[in-house]
């Protein structure tokens, strides 16, 4: 097509050839730009150009009704030159309309959680509450680190420093997956390198021996026939309560031993070893026919969705008020450390991924520690340690030196 110079008068009056659904005119003054007319009269200006992999291109840069002569040709001129540097306009265009929006990110998020993550839906409500009113509609490109700090900022003058360190963690996992499956234009993590807030509302609490034993003899006592054996079971395994409510007899080896969970928190399955005492436990409690569950509501041969009543009557009764199911758990655990057993062990059995979950049990081990540094004295001996420790009046002080005799400890104040 033999081109025309353009002039303002020829770009407002330039029209479709007859019969054609478009015309397109290029510039003498002005490489490879052109302008294309449509039938209807719409008119874009545009430029022409091989690509890298020696592909032609079309590249509209605006229409005749928003941009004049003089910037269209500027624009094109813009553009030749990113070419040179190897930056393509027609791919920057298609990957920006990829882009996916954050409500997209989170759906995708959702999708693959939901398949093995247990607890999806409390990730899904707290996306839904918390991030999502603020950041559905903004496309993954556009979110920032100091966006991510505005919203940790709303965040807290609501919310406890371990809700917010949930939403942080949550985050954070989500944008990781995003950088994993290569979500175009998601290059960084916003949240990374944001330190968790410090939590002190952690109040763990630690059954005593004698607390068990009394809190044992309320669940006995209680009308709920299953308690007697939920609650020291619960103690004894250290499993999650829904870990233990949902179990089938299928799952469960007495012979071996071991009581098989195939789908914990963490979304993978684990083996839990069977005390004697918990084994016998299991013997005593009562199977009913054709009911696959372990531990039913008699009622209804289905897994119990609350005990929370029963379960309240007898640790009021025990005066343990403060005591949660979930206590259990931890009781159970600070059991194995003070009998001398290592975190390591505790993480398996507890079935922690990460050890820094189970450290929280780590202060339990100075009284196991005290006691073994006792034992280690007691094997040395009072006769071999008397006969080394000389009293301070035993030697010689130099002229005019006067000594001070170490004060008897049971005597001093």
């Amino acid at each position: 097509m033999a081109k025309i110079r353009f002039t303002k008068i020829f770009i407002e009056t330039a029209k479709c050839d007859e019969g054609a659904d478009k015309s397109v005119f290029f510039d003498a003054s002005c490489r490879n730009f052109f302008l294309e007319v449509r039938k209807s009269g719409h008119a874009v200006f545009g430029l022409k150009y091989i690509d890298h992999r020696g592909r032609q291109r079309q590249y509209k840069i605006g229409n005749r009704r928003d941009l004049t002569l003089d910037q269209a040709r500027r624009q094109a001129d813009k553009i030749r030159g990113r070419l040179t540097l190897g930056v393509d306009p027609f791919e920057e265009k298609q990957s920006s309309r990829s882009v996916l929006r954050f409500d997209e990110l989170v759906k995708r998020y959702l999708a693959h959680v939901s398949i093995h993550k247990k607890s999806w839906a409390f990730d899904e409500g707290l996306l839904r509450n918390h991030v999502l009113p603020f950041w559905g509609t903004r496309y993954v490109d556009e979110l920032t680190k100091s966006d991510f700090v505005e919203l940790l900022a709303k965040h807290r003058l609501t919310h406890a420093p371990g809700s917010c360190n949930r939403l942080i963690v949550l985050l954070r996992y989500l944008f990781n997956l995003g950088v994993k499956w290569e979500v175009v234009g998601l290059t960084a993590n916003p949240t990374a390198g944001y330190p968790l807030f410090k939590e002190d509302n952690k109040q763990d609490r630690f059954l005593t021996k004698e607390e068990a034993e009394r809190l044992f003899r309320e669940v006995q006592k209680s009308p709920n026939r299953m308690l007697q054996f939920i609650v020291p079971l619960l103690l004894l395994t250290g499993l999650r309560k829904r870990e233990l409510l949902d179990a089938k007899w299928s799952e469960i080896d007495l012979d071996k031993k071991l009581w098989f969970i195939p789908y914990t928190k963490s979304g993978k399955p684990r083996a839990v070893p069977l005390s004697d005492a918990a084994v016998s436990i299991l013997e005593a409690v009562p199977r009913y026919p054709q009911c696959r569950w372990a531990f039913p509501n008699p009622t209804t041969l289905k897994p119990f969705v609350s005990f929370f009543s029963a379960w309240d009557t007898a640790r009021c009764a025990a005066g343990l008020k403060a005591v949660k199911v979930h206590s259990l758990r931890h009781a159970f655990a600070s059991f194995l450390v003070n009998s001398g057993r290592t975190l390591y062990e505790v993480q398996q059995l507890l079935g922690h991924s990460q050890v820094r979950t189970t450290q929280r049990y780590s202060h339990l081990t100075q009284n196991t520690l005290i006691d073994a540094t006792n034992a280690a004295a007691k094997a040395v001996g009072d006769v071999f340690i008397t006969s080394h420790v000389k009293p301070a009046l035993s030697y010689s002080a130099g002229k005019g030196a006067s000594v001070c005799p170490i004060p008897n400890r049971s005597n001093s104040a």
